[in-house]
């Protein structure tokens, strides 16, 4: 991506403070073009953009879009949102986020595209990692911050792009890569989709995107994949850990967030050990999605070894924040927020440790509580505490009858004793502060701000454990 298109023109990214659009656009920044954005809140990434040289405006006004050459927008933003009705007025070309990731990833000769209705953004790190240890120099853009480039995005000169292929909105079928990871398939987003069937169509349809000369890699393990396989009519890959495929794990042992596994593939001529320094049985169908894709590139098995050893995790995937060593207490903040997201997490913790776990969660959306609040109440119970705050609505309007309290009604249904309803999650802190002990897991779940929460909520520790 050297020469990447001699004109550089000026684009403006309207919601640029999202983690999908913050990448993007620091990438094409750091190619040349001129690069504006804006967005209503002041985040991390908004203050990052801002301090590399990208103009940020904190408002939608018309004046903020002057002189610009392309308006991209994400899902998230209203259709009658000023800048883009502006645009419209004034003939500039508007696109999609998922659109202008299509035209991004056609710059190189191999496009990997990492699908699946979870760990989309660990896959796609994990890959990534991967790639730059074998020296390949790879692009990658994915929706988390990836703790060994500290960046969302990385712009590498070699011949391979890695981006996550996002279900939402139908967004990853303008893609078309090369290679494609379709890593699961679980009911979501039915904001956008009427059902499960609609849903696995569009994956169909996203697999069979990948031209005849690429691969597709998909779990074998997936139910609902499977469903679908006879649907696919491009080349496949399997993995999984149960069923015989191309590719499998066989799992070896859980310490802490130390995973043990070992990979074999006859196919491949492969047969080693690897360490993975990051929790649960999830994260081994992530780490073996992206094996998969790097045997089928010709990466060597202890390259490949040596990459999963040393990944360092990406930032609000079971990302400890806190440890107090003396008392045997963390704090982990992980983003999710569905169902099965939550039961992968808190299992994790299970598996790795023998403290009690507490769960402090935050619904995210209220087309999403209101399809899985039992589901919901099911995965939380697998905690000894349970604290839920209101619903984080993003871009949606609130849905009469429809709060946190349906969890808590649910598990209150199943006799579930050690739940409490905090409204306000600021006030989380000062209430639980005197429910935590010695040998706690507290682990903070959700999509949306609720782990702005922690730093409050870990000095009341430290002010309870570590200056008595």
């Amino acid at each position: 991506m050297n020469n990447f298109i001699t004109q550089k023109q000026h684009i403006h990214f309207v919601g640029i403070g999202g983690i999908g659009m913050s990448g993007m656009a620091e990438l094409l920044y750091n190619h040349g073009f001129k690069i504006s954005g804006s967005d209503l809140n002041k985040s991390k990434i908004t203050i990052h953009l801002d301090k590399i040289g990208i103009k940020i405006f904190y408002n939608h006004k018309k004046e903020n879009i002057s002189n610009c050459n392309l308006i991209v927008y994400s899902s998230a933003v209203n259709k009658n949102n000023n800048e883009l009705q502006y645009g419209l007025n004034k003939c500039i070309p508007i696109i999609k986020r998922s659109e202008l990731l299509g035209e991004i990833i056609k710059i190189k000769d191999i496009s990997i595209g990492v699908a699946g209705t979870h760990g989309k953004t660990t896959t796609s790190s994990i890959l990534g990692s991967i790639l730059y240890e074998n020296k390949l120099n790879p692009t990658l853009i994915i929706g988390g911050i990836v703790n060994k480039f500290n960046s969302n995005n990385i712009s590498g000169d070699g011949n391979i792009i890695v981006v996550e292929a996002d279900e939402f909105d139908r967004s990853f079928l303008h893609l078309n890569p090369t290679y494609s990871i379709i890593n699961n398939l679980d009911l979501e987003h039915l904001d956008c989709y009427e059902n499960l069937d609609d849903l696995k169509t569009t994956f169909s349809k996203y697999a069979n995107s990948v031209p005849f000369y690429g691969k597709i890699a998909i779990n074998n393990d997936s139910k609902h994949l499977k469903t679908i396989d006879n649907k696919i009519n491009r080349p496949k890959i399997t993995y999984g850990i149960k069923n015989k495929s191309d590719v499998n794990a066989e799992i070896i042992s859980f310490n802490e967030n130390t995973s043990n596994f070992k990979i074999k593939s006859s196919i491949y001529n492969a047969n080693f050990k690897v360490t993975l320094n990051y929790p649960g049985i999830h994260n081994i169908y992530n780490a073996l999605a992206a094996t998969t894709i790097a045997l089928e590139l010709g990466i060597k098995s202890n390259i490949i070894s040596k990459s999963l050893n040393s990944y360092s995790g990406v930032q609000r995937r079971f990302e400890l924040v806190y440890n107090n060593k003396k008392n045997n207490i963390y704090v982990i903040d992980d983003y999710a927020h569905h169902p099965i997201e939550i039961e992968h997490t808190i299992n994790a913790a299970k598996l790795g440790w023998e403290n009690r776990i507490i769960s402090i969660f935050e619904p995210h959306l209220f087309s999403r509580t209101k399809e899985f609040f039992k589901e919901f109440s099911k995965a939380l119970s697998l905690s000894d505490i349970i604290i839920i705050t209101d619903i984080y609505g993003a871009r949606e309007k609130k849905i009469p009858g429809i709060s946190s309290m349906l969890i808590k009604d649910e598990l209150d249904k199943k006799n579930y004793k050690n739940i409490y309803y905090v409204k306000d999650k600021n006030d989380i802190p000062n209430k639980i502060i005197n429910l935590i002990n010695p040998n706690d897991f507290i682990i903070c779940m959700g999509a949306g701000k609720i782990n702005s929460i922690l730093n409050n909520l870990i000095n009341l520790i430290k002010d309870k454990y570590e200056k008595s």
